[in-house]
Order: C-alpha cells, then sequence, then structure tokens
C-alpha cells in the first residue's frame, strides 16, 4: 500500500481514514483502490462497522485532477468506472458504513459520503457536486434518491454548494456533530450494528437496496466515454485556475 488510506481496526469497528492531507485526500488511483481494499476485506475479517473520516482540513476534495494531461481518455474512463465500484461496494457492504465528513467536501468525496448509511459532518462542514460541469454523471441518482428528485435536480444544474445546516435540512446527513463528538457517534453505530443478529442486518440491508448498481455504471460509462473527456475536464479546471 501507498500510505494514501490508513485503516484502525478496534473489534468489530474499522475506521479508514483517508490520508492525503497535502492533496486535500483526491482521490487518486492508488486511494481508490485502496479503499476499495478495505471495503472488500472488511466483512470477510469480521467488521460488523465501516467509518470513513479524512485526515487534515477536510474530507475530500474529489477526484484527482493533478495528472489528468499525462492520462489518455481510456484511463481516465477506467479511473471513473473504479470510482463508481467503490461507491457501489460502500452502498451495498453488509456493514453499517458511517461517513464523518469535515470541512470542504467536493465531488467524488461527496458521494462517498452519499453511500454511506449514516452520515454526519462538522458545523464548518460544505459539499459541492460539479461533476456534470464536464458532463459526468456520478453518483446523480443516488443522491436524488436520499435528498429527493427535484431539490437534487436544482442543486446539480447549479454545481450549488450547500453548508452544513442546509445539508441536515433535507436530509442528507444525519446529524451536524463536531469531532470531538465523533467517538460517540461510532458507539452508537457499533451499538446499532449489534442490535440484530448478522443474518437479519444482511438481509435487511438487502431488501431495502434500490438494486440500481448496472443503471448507475451504465450511465457512469455512457457519460465518461462520450469523446471530449479530456477537454471537457480542462475547460472545467480553468476557471479555477485564474
Amino acid at each position: 500500500m501507498t500510505g494514501s488510506a490508513t485503516l484502525h481496526r478496534e473489534g468489530e469497528v474499522w475506521t479508514i481514514s483517508l490520508a492525503r492531507p497535502d492533496k486535500r485526500n483526491a482521490l487518486s488511483s492508488p486511494l481508490v483502490d485502496e479503499l476499495s481494499d478495505f471495503v472488500q476485506r472488511a466483512p470477510a475479517e469480521g467488521a460488523k462497522v465501516l467509518v470513513f473520516q479524512g485526515e487534515g482540513r477536510n474530507f475530500s476534495a474529489g477526484f484527482d485532477f493533478s495528472d489528468v494531461e499525462q492520462q489518455t481518455e481510456g484511463d481516465l474512463v477506467l479511473r471513473f468506472v473504479r470510482l463508481e465500484m467503490l461507491l457501489q461496494a460502500i452502498g451495498s457492504s453488509p456493514c453499517l458504513t458511517v461517513a464523518l465528513a469535515h470541512g470542504r467536501t467536493f465531488g467524488a468525496g461527496v458521494d462517498i459520503v452519499a453511500s454511506c448509511r449514516q452520515r454526519y459532518a462538522t458545523a464548518d462542514s460544505s459539499f459541492r457536486m460539479p461533476g456534470l460541469k464536464f458532463g459526468l454523471v456520478l453518483g446523480t441518482r443516488r443522491f436524488g434518491e436520499i435528498v429527493g428528485r427535484e431539490r437534487a435536480t436544482a442543486l446539480q444544474e447549479e454545481a450549488a454548494t450547500f453548508d452544513a445546516p442546509r445539508a441536515l435540512q433535507m436530509a442528507f446527513l444525519h446529524g451536524v456533530v463536531e469531532q470531538a463528538e465523533w467517538p460517540a457517534v461510532v458507539e452508537r453505530a457499533r451499538a446499532t450494528a449489534a442490535a440484530l443478529p448478522e443474518w437479519s442486518r444482511n438481509a435487511l440491508y438487502e431488501v431495502l437496496s434500490s438494486r440500481e448498481a448496472d443503471t448507475d455504471l451504465a450511465w457512469l460509462v455512457r457519460s465518461a466515454v462520450r469523446p471530449g473527456l479530456k477537454q471537457r475536464i480542462a475547460d472545467y479546471l480553468r476557471p479555477q485556475e485564474k
């Protein structure tokens, strides 16, 4: 492993930290691969709770665009596919998944939060999903399922930033909790995960799942393989560089 993610195991609770604070925990290929590995291993190795958090000033700046110019469009499509597969693995995990966000969280970072069954953030948190600015459909249906179609449409048409109080009001978050209180959140999650036998908890998650994984992947691929992906990304990034 490259050290871009860390794992702390405490009994049945696994805490996964995005550990690229100098890059605002942007999701590079190695980081996505490490996260995917942890998520896949967790249930087989006895984890019942998976906690996601970020080191440094924020949870995640989303997709890592730093080396886009050195990659082919095919490389980028594969990276987005692997990212979608990570989101699906989190969303379908038999573990109780908990997101603990802080600071500015962008794009695919928001998607990781949205993939978790319990979602908390500090009062200074903010969220933005700009993927459609460069024509990428990633996490769109999942976000709409949480906050409602009309609200999701309005927020993503404008790539609007929303803060923690608004995220709580529209049920994207389950609570606004400062970092000092995170251990208590994790302990409650541990108790919740232990309240049902493993088979019953797995059945509950499976029965209530939306079963739209193939549709989500198809839309992601359809949006990513359109010609001109690198140019669309460059056009999106250019105003931010000024």
